[in-house]
Parts: C-alpha cells; sequence; structure tokens
C-alpha cells in the first residue's frame, strides 16, 4: 500500500476532482456547494435516476452522469455519505414528473441520509403526488446470509449494471414503478466478491491498518473494512480466482447462492480494479476469470466490463461481479434482448466504456450460441433491399478504395506513420472476402452491416476506431427504425446516418477543419440527412476531401509531424478523409 500522495488534506481533493470532472466534460453541470454534479439536458418527462455516496470510489459516481445512465450524483467526504441537504439539492437539480428513484449501495450512512431526503422530498411534491423511491443494491456475496441478516448485503461493482440499466430504461420514457422493477430485478440477479493484497491509503490520515506480504484478504469491501478471511500464502492466480467464482455460482453454497446460473443463461462479467492495480493486472485477471468461468462452470459471458468502475481509493484490489440477464428477463416477463438494450444503449457519461458494438453482432451471437433470438426472429427489425445492388455498392465502395492505396500510403509517409494505405486496404479485402463468403445474396441491411463491422473490428488505429463507433450506432439506428417504417429510404438513411454521427461525435472531438476523417463524414451524413440525396452527400464528402489539401493538421499524429517547409502549401489531403471519400462514391456507383 502506497502511504505517499501528492495532496495532504483529503477534503480539497474531492472539490478539485469534481472541478476537474465538469472542466473536462462540458456536458456536465457543478453545484460546487453541494458536491451535485448533474446533466442538465435530463428530460422531466422521464424518471430521475440519482447515485451517489462517500468520495474515493471514482469514477462513481459522478463519472456515471450522462444520457442513459444517472441524471445526478451528489459527492459526500472521502468514505461518508453525503447529507440529505446534498441530496435535495440533487434532485431539484433534475425534476422529473414521473419520479425520482435514490439509488444507493446499502451501508449505513448512505441509508439513512438518502432515505431522510427521501421522506423529504416525498413531502415536498406531495401535491404533485410524484413518487420516490430508494432502491439499495445489495450484491455483495462473501459475508454470507447469516452475518448480514440484520443489515442486509453490502453493495459493491455490481451497482454500477444496474445503475447503467435502469439509467437507459428511464431514458427510454417508461414508467416510475416499470423503472422500480428494472432495477430491483437486476440487483437480484447480480452478485459480487472482491479481493485485496492490502488495505487503501486515506490521504491526510496517520495510521492504516496494513497486511503482511504473504497475505491477501478474501471478501474485501471498499471501505477498508474487514473482509470474510484472510490467505496466506496467497494462492496462485488460478486458485483464488475459482474460489471467487465458487461463492458467486456455487448453488450448494446455502450461504451465499444468491443467483442461480443455468446452462445457456446470458451471463454478464465485470471485473472491477480497486484503484491500485495497473491496467495490465487488471486485464490479465479478466482474461483469468473469462477462463475459469468456461472452464469450471460452462459460462460463456455474453458482455465483459473490466476496468475502474467502483475504486477504493488506491487498494491493490479487484472484484468479480456477475449478473444474470437471463434471470432479470424472466423475473421481469420480458426478453433478454429487451434488458440487453439497456444494457448496451449508448450514453454520455464520460466514464462509461464505449463503444461496445450492439445489434447484428450481438444477433449473431445469440443466434449461433444460446439460441435465444435469430435473424428470422427479428426480421421485423432488419431492412431487405436487392441483394445484386446492396453486394455491388459495398464491392464497388471497397474496390475504390484499394485502388486509392498508393496514394493513400505516399501521403500518410508524409504526415503520419504510413500506414493508412495498407490499413485501408486491408480491410477492404476483407469486406469483399465476407461479402462472398457470409452475406450469400442475402439484402438485409443487418447483415451486411455485419460483415463490415466484423472486418473493420481487426482494423486497428485511429481510423479503425472511428468507423467501428460509427458502424455500431449505424446498426443501433437501424435497428430502432426498422420496426417502424417498411422502406430504408434515403430519408429513412439520412435519420440513421445523422445518429451515428452524433454518437460518433461524442467520442471523439475532431470537427470540419481538423484535417481528420471527420472532414468527409460530418458534411456526407449531414448533407443526406438534410437533402436526402446519396449523390448530394457525396459530392459534399468530396468536397470535404479536397479541403483538406493544405490543411493544417489538428488531431493524431500530423499535429507533430512538418513538412519540408514547414508551409501549408505542402501539406496533402487526410489520407482517412480521402479513403472515406472514395469509399462513399464507390456506394453511389454501386447504386446506379
Amino acid at each position: 500500500m502506497s502511504t505517499k500522495h501528492f495532496f495532504a488534506d483529503a477534503p480539497s481533493l474531492v472539490a478539485q476532482h469534481l472541478k476537474a470532472l465538469v472542466a473536462a466534460n462540458p456536458s456536465l453541470c457543478l453545484i460546487e456547494d453541494d458536491r451535485v454534479v448533474y446533466n442538465p439536458c435530463h428530460r422531466p418527462s422521464n424518471v430521475s435516476i440519482i447515485s451517489g455516496g462517500g468520495s474515493g470510489h471514482e469514477p462513481a459516481w459522478s463519472g456515471l452522469v450522462g444520457d442513459n445512465l444517472l441524471a445526478a450524483a451528489v459527492n459526500g467526504p472521502i468514505f461518508g455519505s453525503p447529507s440529505a441537504k446534498q441530496i435535495l439539492t440533487g434532485i431539484d437539480a433534475v425534476p422529473s414528473d414521473k419520479g425520482v428513484i435514490l439509488v444507493i449501495t446499502n451501508y449505513t450512512g448512505d441509508k439513512l441520509h438518502f432515505g431522510l431526503a427521501c421522506e423529504k422530498a416525498k413531502a415536498k411534491f406531495a401535491s404533485k403526488c410524484i413518487p420516490f423511491a430508494v432502491l439499495a443494491a445489495t450484491d455483495d456475496v462473501a459475508l454470507g446470509r447469516k452475518r448480514t441478516g440484520m443489515v442486509g448485503r453490502r453493495g459493491l461493482a455490481g451497482n454500477v449494471i444496474v445503475l447503467k440499466v435502469l439509467g437507459a430504461a428511464a431514458g427510454s420514457g417508461i414508467s416510475f414503478d416499470e423503472c422500480v422493477a428494472i432495477g430491483s430485478a437486476v440487483n437480484a440477479n447480480t452478485v459480487t466478491v472482491g479481493t485485496s493484497l492490502d488495505h487503501c491509503h486515506v490521504p491526510g490520515r496517520q495510521n492504516h491498518e496494513t497486511l503482511p506480504e504473504d497475505v491477501c484478504v478474501l471478501g474485501m469491501g471498499i471501505h477498508n473494512e474487514p473482509g470474510l478471511r484472510k490467505l496466506s500464502p496467497i494462492p496462485c492466480i488460478e486458485d483464488l480466482v475459482a474460489e471467487m467464482l465458487n461463492y458467486l455460482i456455487d448453488p450448494n453454497d446455502e450461504q451465499r447462492a444468491y443467483v442461480k446460473f443455468d446452462d445457456g443463461d446470458e451471463v454478464v462479467l465485470l471485473v472491477n480494479n480497486f484503484g491500485g492495480l495497473s491496467s495490465l493486472e487488471t486485464s490479465a485477471l479478466t482474461y483469468q476469470t473469462i477462463m475459469a468461468l468456461e472452464k469450471e462452470w460452462n459460462i460463456k459471458p455474453t458482455r465483459v466490463f473490466s476496468g475502474i468502475f467502483e475504486s477504493s481509493l488506491n487498494a491493490p484490489g479487484f472484484s468479480v461481479t456477475l449478473c444474470n440477464m437471463s434471470k432479470v428477463a424472466s423475473q421481469l416477463s420480458v426478453t433478454v434482448p429487451t434488458i440487453m438494450d439497456y444494457l448496451d444503449a449508448p450514453t454520455t457519461a464520460p466514464h462509461w466504456p464505449r463503444p461496445y458494438r450492439t445489434g447484428v453482432k450481438v444477433a449473431h451471437e445469440r443466434m449461433n450460441g444460446n439460441g435465444t433470438w435469430k435473424f428470422n426472429d427479428a426480421a421485423e427489425r432488419d431492412f431487405i433491399i436487392d441483394p445484386a445492388k446492396l453486394n455491388n455498392m459495398i464491392r464497388t465502395g471497397c474496390e475504390r478504395a484499394i485502388a486509392a492505396e498508393p496514394n493513400l500510403t505516399r501521403w500518410d509517409m508524409l504526415m503520419g506513420d504510413g500506414d493508412c494505405g495498407d490499413g485501408v486496404k486491408s480491410v477492404s479485402l476483407d469486406i469483399i472476402k465476407r461479402l462472398d463468403n457470409d452475406l450469400k445474396g442475402s439484402g438485409s441491411v443487418l447483415k451486411a452491416l455485419d460483415v463490415v463491422s466484423n472486418a473493420v473490428d481487426d482494423m486497428g488505429g485511429t481510423l479503425g476506431a472511428i468507423f467501428g463507433i460509427f458502424i455500431a450506432a449505424l446498426v443501433t439506428a437501424v435497428v430502432k427504425r426498422a420496426g417502424n417504417v417498411n422502406k430504408l429510404s434515403a430519408s429513412v438513411w439520412g435519420d440513421c446516418v445523422k445518429e451515428a454521427l452524433d454518437c460518433l461525435k461524442s467520442h471523439t472531438g475532431a470537427r470540419v477543419g481538423d484535417r481528420t476523417v471527420m472532414d468527409v463524414l460530418i458534411p456526407f451524413c449531414e448533407t443526406l440527412y438534410c437533402e436526402k440525396s446519396l449523390e448530394s452527400a457525396v459530392e459534399a464528402a468530396h468536397k470535404g476531401a479536397n479541403s483538406t489539401w493544405g490543411m493544417i493538421p489538428r488531431f493524431g499524429r500530423a499535429t507533430y509531424v512538418t513538412t519540408s517547409s514547414g508551409q501549408s502549401a505542402d501539406i496533402p489531403p487526410d489520407p482517412g478523409a480521402w479513403a472515406v471519400f472514395e469509399m462513399v462514391k464507390g456506394l453511389l456507383e454501386g447504386a446506379e
């Protein structure tokens, strides 16, 4: 455990952290006096989901404020609950006509202060009949039923899954009672256990308990409280992970069998870094958990989340969370995809991991795996167009990109690392190969997007990430509209690409004029959205690509590279932008 800190004054840390958070994320607002971070775009027509607790658990909970997640987060001192006054300020910041749900992690201080705020809010808004509720996250299994009988199970990192599903459900506009039911069901089917090599160190505190070098604690909480038991010597990671999973899954453990896991259930895995582990070690722990789940329990997680979600300052530990989405859906009498759509819904919250590919790849995995639903079962969520035309459009776009490879490589060697041309050519060849093997004459738009997306997954680099985010968001937009309209017209395409563009913009600050791929994507999408004409959109893309000739780069590796004379006249067009123009030009030619 490190006891050295740059800041000796713990209280000032919280205030400075919150100010930095909103400075780095202009979509958030801060009420400094009450340490409330809120989403100013929250709609009163939606249920307000508010959470919070003691500081020291960052990025929980203020980093989870945003569309389709938290409406507001209230921050107490380090490891101390916020006051009822602070919580009421949070409630006032994000008013709702439908109701407010306060989600807590089931610690005594939080239960009391959030409970008091809830009762005061009920009284204040009694004449308007606005409902309020407190929902306690109780996912810890370590201490078992006997030891938690009076106070209930602790809330650990599993609460962030509850918050994400509940936040997106509220964002969809459903009722207060439906939100309460969803949050309760997700919590009831979520289990977590933690392990740490040592306690954390609170800045400014002189006395801390430490663990010997050869000891780790199984069942560690997030406030330096004792765990279930100490293990010495520290077991190998395979044995440690196996024991943790036994606590989560073993149906014969009468003290801890809170959630049943059956073959074929869709399970979400979340591995949470307590704050003191490296990203490298956290990822390795995640891999060990994935392998152990499949080998010992025949569980292949449908979703995997890995990173810092709910920390304990600098504690060198981690927790493993499993959420059985099949059991959640069964409890609510809805389909699994309905619940998974809430988990996958895009969010503006700065610390929720993204992008996760939604839509067709997920559908494909379910079709080939657990058989929860198939393409034929979801035909109303797809668009079918002329197979030959669809194939020709994609193929021609790829062929134009391949032909442009020499110029793309030459331009990128002048301003970057020279790999853009090869990357574009490789992904284009892969798409053509997949067209022949996977599309097989189908006119399914979602299958076509899946073909492109699977190829882009292997692309890597900034351009690959940009393509991946855009296509994932495009899939979501298409699925959303497929059940409501019968024909994929230029107007519908325009709406879809505009939604995908807006999603992409939330991931990058690059805009027109920065000499990036966005100089083509933005005018192409906006023109297709406004004019409903692919021909006009391609013309706008061409103008955008040409505009990058001589443009001073403001994003990416090219910003560190100078041309021979240092003059803008020597700067070639952005190769990524030009590649996208060639692709969309091919789409137009293939459609003719």
